[in-house]
């Protein structure tokens, strides 16, 4: 590990990512959960009444603290056009060839001069018996203000049955209000972190270490 990546692995309270687990030098072990939108301003008036009673009940029902965070990125298209350009090449029909170049250009021109942008909705769930901060989410887990704790496999396994019991009613809860969910694994909280701090990455992707295969 050279210097500079060291010094920066000091800013991140990220300990390790285990089964799907995120752990915390701190010893707080958390899970984030990729939750689905509902267009709330299509449905009726009984309909919107209803989701808002519904959630505040799964609300209520919490004993712990969660976050909801809304993450923001602009669409990457280059994945989308080069679909497009490889079809492009394969097409016989020279119509077909000409509208597809036609409609790359538009879709080009589109987004060259509109911000497409993708949005996510993450639930952040976290367990400690140590009683540290629940409620700070995300942002908990780029702060270096504690030490490094250890976690052995027992506990570790006991910790992570208790946050996945969280999780479950988390999941049960939303599913009641129409929100699917997908637990991130450790690929894809990999890619989280990763974007967290290279917002302005194009590619769309987390490189590749050692320690993320």
């Amino acid at each position: 590990m050279t210097p500079s990546h060291a010094a920066s692995q000091n800013f991140v309270s990220i300990r390790d990512i285990r089964d799907n687990v995120v752990i915390q030098k701190n010893g707080q072990m958390t899970m984030v959960v990729l939750a689905s939108s509902i267009n709330f301003a299509l449905k009726s008036y009984d309909e919107q009444h209803a989701i808002l009673q519904q959630f505040q009940q799964f609300l209520n029902t919490l004993d712990f603290s969660i976050q909801i965070q809304l993450r923001s990125r602009r669409l990457n298209i280059d994945p989308y056009l080069s679909v497009l350009t490889t079809l492009e090449d394969k097409q016989d029909n020279d119509l077909m060839r000409i509208q597809l170049r036609e409609y790359m250009e538009f879709i080009r021109t589109f987004t060259a001069q509109v911000d497409v942008m993708s949005k996510s909705f993450f639930v952040i769930v976290s367990y400690s018996p140590n009683k540290v901060s629940l409620g700070r989410g995300l942002g908990s887990l780029f702060s270096a203000k504690s030490g490094a704790a250890t976690i052995s496999d027992g506990i570790f396994e006991e910790e992570r049955t208790q946050l996945e019991q969280r999780v479950s009613l988390v999941v049960e809860g939303l599913a009641r209000i129409g929100v699917r969910t997908v637990t991130l694994g450790k690929d894809e909280l990999v890619e989280l972190f990763y974007h967290t701090y290279n917002p302005n990455d194009p590619t769309g992707f987390a490189p590749l270490t050692d320690d993320t295969q």
